[in-house]
């Protein structure tokens, strides 16, 4: 299904070497963060609960965590410095 939407949207898809996960390490590293503080850390009990933490997770880490790349700021507060300037 993927590489048909991308032919249909003229999209070329570049996937990464196998064994080479530092082609992508920026998604590597969130992928790992993901894993590590949400999904080993907790037991689903259905579909709806696995979307509901994966959600509350993400808010956070969205807009609550602060993040060394934005200069230990929040996402959210990064966002409203741009925003004032």
């Amino acid at each position: 299904m993927l590489g048909q939407w991308a032919y249909l949207n003229k999209i070329e898809l570049d996937y990464s070497r196998p064994g080479k996960p530092t082609d992508n390490g920026l998604v590597e590293a969130f992928n790992g963060r993901l894993r590590a503080e949400c999904l080993n850390a907790s037991w689903f009990i259905s579909m709806a609960d696995a979307r509901q933490r994966i959600e509350e997770w993400r808010t956070d880490f969205n807009t609550e965590r602060p993040h060394m790349a934005l200069g230990g700021l929040t996402p959210k507060a990064f966002a409203d410095q741009i925003d004032r300037a």
